[in-house]
């Protein structure tokens, strides 16, 4: 990878992950993105937990985050990237989750 790119790795993976992901919901119809609220319910208190975890654990040296790989923005020492992390991986795997239902349900209807 060309090394200017690379401080983008983190946040190329999570495009990739959206790019693949959101056209999901409009191939399968889903209502996953027109509930924002409780969209909102599922991923928040998960991400705030984590993101704390996050926190205490690199504030303690326990891992870090490779500044060489991740973009230079920081908020509490955390890159966004980790942040959007906690909403991106969740949101794809709802979109999965109501995709292959939606698919299961078709194919059991035929």
């Amino acid at each position: 990878m060309n090394a200017g790119w690379r401080h983008a790795s983190y946040a190329a993976m999570l495009a990739f992950v959206l790019i693949g992901t959101l056209p999901l919901h409009r191939f399968y119809r889903l209502s996953v993105l027109r509930q924002p609220l409780r969209l909102l319910t599922a991923i928040v208190p998960v991400a705030v937990l984590f993101i704390t975890w996050d926190l205490v654990a690199t504030a303690a040296g326990h891992w870090h985050f490779d500044p060489a790989q991740t973009l230079a923005v920081r908020l509490w020492g955390l890159p966004l990237e980790e942040y959007a992390f906690f909403v991106v991986i969740p949101l794809a795997g709802i979109l999965t989750f109501e995709a292959v239902s939606v698919a299961g349900s078709r194919r059991r209807i035929r």
